[in-house]
């Protein structure tokens, strides 16, 4: 099996098990937590306000005003559903979590409208 047929096969596993959310939401919230990652300057734990914050800024960079509307698409409306992605990968064995960490960590972080649309930096882009 190469590792794109394991990772489609998790991936697969992942969805069967929590359908609301699309296979593209487990990616991002593993890109934003390496985005996350690299802007340390030593290796640590990455707390569920630091993901929430990397996945707003990764959709924001990637996809601009339509942040919310991709995020939404992948059945992420809200930071707990960042959280519930997240759970989802720590029940699949793909990530860890401490034993501090719990699915609140994600709750009402920010409102999706305000930080996608209502703050969106118009002037920022061309």
């Amino acid at each position: 099996m190469t590792e794109l047929q394991f990772a489609d096969e998790i991936l697969d596993q992942l969805q069967e098990r929590n359908p609301r959310f699309h296979a593209r939401s487990y990616e991002f919230v593993l890109h934003a937590l390496h985005s996350v990652i690299r802007t340390l300057d030593e290796p640590r734990h990455i707390t569920g306000n630091e993901l929430a914050n990397g996945v707003r800024e990764l959709a924001l960079s990637r996809y601009g005003p339509l942040a919310r509307t991709v995020l939404e698409h992948w059945g992420i409306h809200e930071t707990e559903d960042v959280g519930r992605v997240v759970f989802a990968m720590v029940e699949q064995g793909i990530l860890v979590k401490e034993d501090e960490d719990d699915q609140q960590d994600f709750t009402d972080l920010f409102d999706f409208e305000e930080a996608f649309e209502r703050e969106y930096p118009w002037s920022a882009h061309p």
